[in-house]
């Protein structure tokens, strides 16, 4: 079955489990005004509320992933104005890492500051032979404001990040590959069918395994190595007892394909 819901900038399309957000701006290379932010966190809701098994984010048009923030709304805000809009970009990153799915980042070209922010808050990244990358904040008197400082380095090391993040370089797809910012590169034009079957195969996995793995990777970055390791073993005990587990090694055991619910 599949839905298509739209905002002015923002479109959600769900079809056999997967979700697909797209920001929808081309014509300002889907840069994120306040009205697509908050487009996005209710897209982003609602993704959640229909129970898909796996999101894409990407960007309408032919140049832009998300080229970053709004500038021109930027420009003229106060600290206290700056911190509020700060916490809503980190709130949709943070909504994108700990969506109850996987997340894929179709990076179909730029993708500049908060735009980078938002592929690296998704779990996977997918970029065209197109793309260009980069935290270019630091030539705007500012530094990445919504977890940039964080998910670079733990993708890229310290090294990188800060040599990325210091002189604000925008990059290739290709480097982005070898710095270990972006899965893979493909073609442009096969970009698009190249993540929906990834999509695809990840929604016919077993759902709350996918889940809880997403959850304990998360942990990695998010507490110490003994609490991780023991939110691992509870986690994975977890799982057993449950219609895909049993199904799934029955499944093994008798040498057929598995029906996850």
């Amino acid at each position: 079955m599949a839905t298509d819901t739209d905002w002015e900038t923002v479109s959600l399309d769900i079809d056999d489990d997967v979700a697909t957000l797209t920001v929808d701006r081309p014509d300002s290379l889907n840069a994120l005004n306040t009205d697509t932010m908050d487009a996005l966190e209710e897209a982003l809701a609602a993704a959640e509320d229909a129970g898909v098994r796996a999101l894409v984010l990407t960007g309408a048009g032919d140049k832009a992933f998300i080229a970053g923030a709004d500038i021109a709304f930027m420009q003229s805000l106060s600290t206290e104005e700056a911190e509020t809009y700060a916490k809503q970009g980190h709130d949709i990153c943070r909504t994108l890492e700990q969506f109850p799915a996987p997340t894929i980042a179709a990076v179909n070209g730029y993708a500049f500051g908060g735009g980078c922010e938002m592929a690296l808050a998704c779990d996977l990244r997918v970029a065209s032979e197109r793309a260009v990358l980069g935290q270019t904040e630091i030539d705007l008197g500012i530094i990445p404001g919504w977890g940039g400082t964080q998910r670079l380095p733990a993708l890229v090391g310290d090294e990188v990040a800060r040599r990325l993040i210091f002189f604000g370089d925008r990059i290739d797809a290709g480097d982005a590959y070898e710095h270990g910012l972006v899965g893979e590169v493909v073609a442009h034009d096969q970009l698009d069918d190249h993540v929906a079957e990834m999509a695809a195969e990840l929604a016919e996995k077993p759902k709350f395994a996918l889940q809880a793995a997403k959850e304990a990777l998360n942990k990695h970055h998010e507490a110490p190595r003994d609490a991780a390791l023991d939110f691992e073993r509870r986690t994975w005990s977890g799982l057993f007892g449950t219609h895909d587990q049993r199904e799934g090694m029955e499944a093994f055991v008798e040498k057929r394909d598995a029906e996850f619910e």
